[in-house]
């Protein structure tokens, strides 16, 4: 019997994002598809920081105020986020939220020092009490970032929903944080191209994945330009400028959320320390610097 192949393609969390199941029961496909749509969707209405309304808001709202009651799941990614800075000497910061406004796609002139080291003086993840079950933000404009750990997150999360339904091959693809459900029919592996900096109508490599999930990450396309020069969207919470970094990272991992950060902090330990970082960790990565050379050991096939 074929399978029922469905997907649904929308915009969460800013980002394009893609959703296929496959299965015999065409039914189950079709109410399966629409929890996973629905579980995106709720996703980004608790952790977006352009909702008002959002937890990730009502958490940076009461910097400096009082604590923020938090229920387990918000609590799994802060504690992650600690072990992410602990492994990261401190670069992967989730409190560096208030170089954002500073630092965004429509800065066009460079921050003033002054402006850079007002910032500096509310970050750290150090001064964040946690606790099992709240939060608090000692310092007013203090604010959390959860970019390079939410939407990874919230793939593994779905495309274990999705596993527990009764889904056994299909993906879950969060603007580019992908996490597979399970492989094609015949055990075959879903191909997955990682996109060229130079040329983004064509890949610059390919690889296949019955299993596990692997993320993307890069300065390429999230950047602000000041004078004709580009500065990455990564930005070093110990000196608040941007990184002169890889140009992409793409890390395979059993979690696309361990992927994600790897990838992430391979980007903020610049060019050689990223590469020497991912060596290091002994997963599976491909990575572009800015001369156009590839690194790593992840791709099957490799274009251009």
């Amino acid at each position: 019997m074929p399978l029922s192949d469905a997907k649904t393609n929308f915009t969460a969390m800013g980002c394009p994002c893609e959703i296929r199941l496959m299965a015999e029961d065409e039914h189950l496909t079709q109410m399966v598809l629409r929890a996973c749509h629905n579980e995106a969707a709720r996703f980004e209405k608790k952790y977006s920081r352009y909702r008002q309304d959002s937890v990730l808001s009502k958490i940076n709202h009461s910097a400096g105020r009082s604590p923020v009651t938090i229920d387990p799941e918000t609590s799994a990614l802060l504690q992650y986020s600690g072990v992410c800075y602990a492994q990261s000497d401190g670069l992967f910061d989730i409190t560096s939220g208030a170089l954002r406004r500073i630092w965004n796609m429509d800065t066009r002139t460079l921050p003033r020092q002054s402006e850079i080291e007002d910032c500096l003086k509310v970050i750290g993840w150090e001064k964040v009490t946690l606790e099992a079950h709240t939060i608090y933000l000692p310092d007013a404009g203090m604010e959390l970032d959860f970019g390079g750990i939410v939407k990874e997150y919230a793939s593994d999360a779905i495309a274990q929903e999705a596993r527990q339904a009764g889904i056994e091959s299909g993906y879950v693809n969060l603007g580019g944080d992908i996490a597979i459900i399970g492989p094609q029919s015949n055990e075959r592996p879903w191909p997955v191209g990682i996109s060229d900096p130079s040329d983004k109508e064509e890949p610059a490599a390919l690889i296949r994945l019955r299993e596990g999930a692997i993320t993307t990450s890069g300065g390429y396309e999230r950047y602000c330009s000041i004078d004709g020069r580009r500065y990455s969207h990564m930005i070093n919470p110990k000196t608040g400028w941007p990184v002169d970094s890889l140009v992409s990272v793409s890390v395979a991992a059993p979690k696309a959320v361990v992927a994600g950060s790897l990838a992430s902090i391979a980007l903020l330990k610049g060019s050689e320390g990223g590469v020497e970082f991912m060596e290091k960790c002994g997963v599976s990565f491909f990575a572009i610097d800015q001369y156009g050379d590839y690194h790593g050991h992840l791709i099957e096939e490799i274009y251009g």
